[in-house]
């Protein structure tokens, strides 16, 4: 008779990056109501598991949230944008990064915010993110520092808001702002809100 081969047991972080990766989609499902028998079954372990990494559930989705707004994967996608494109396009590509990271994300901002209330490494973790992407947005603005009427720092943080009043419900109560396209966007943080006609050759901007 065969016997069954023992799954070599893995070690305490690689056991911790499954349980965290398995959360992820849950928690966007389910939100905190997720439960651990599911996220158990999701990683393929037995319950008990869970808490021989974790110390209660709550660490654990506070671990998948750092995880789910990890903002390495975007400040590197937007670090590979051609710094040879134009401002416009630079940011155009900017906003289709931002945009698809917090769609992805969008079911977890309703997660309850006690949730993080009680963990003051999380809510760092949380604002060291915003700095980042903020950072990264700025960097993109840079070569045209002298053109714009706000520094890029500045500038990354309207482009920010924009960006997130697009895609979270909650910050966009009429709905007005959910069929922007990405180069609208770009528009609004560049141009404004004014109506222009059609630019003659000598007023087309160069963005």
């Amino acid at each position: 008779m065969n016997k069954r081969r023992r799954v070599p047991a893995m070690a305490p972080e690689d056991r911790r990056a499954a349980l965290i990766a398995a959360t992820i989609p849950l928690l966007r499902a389910y939100g905190a109501a997720v439960s651990t028998r599911q996220i158990a079954e999701a990683a393929g372990v037995a319950e008990g598991t869970i808490f021989g990494v974790f110390r209660d559930k709550a660490t654990l989705l506070r671990a998948a949230l750092m995880s789910a707004f990890d903002p390495l994967p975007a400040v590197a996608a937007m670090a590979a944008v051609p710094s040879d494109a134009g401002l416009r396009a630079r940011l155009g590509e900017a906003v289709a990064i931002l945009r698809a990271r917090m769609r992805d994300n969008a079911n977890l901002m309703a997660v309850p915010k006690d949730l993080m209330a009680d963990d003051a490494g999380f809510r760092e973790s949380m604002m060291d993110g915003r700095r980042r992407l903020l950072a990264a947005l700025a960097s993109l603005m840079e070569p045209d520092r002298d053109r714009l009427r706000r520094s890029p720092e500045a500038a990354a943080q309207l482009l920010l808001m924009l960006v997130a009043v697009s895609v979270h419900r909650g910050f966009d109560e009429g709905g007005d702002f959910a069929d922007m396209e990405d180069e609208e966007i770009v528009s609004v943080l560049l141009d404004g809100l004014l109506v222009r006609s059609s630019p003659t050759p000598d007023q087309e901007s160069p963005c």
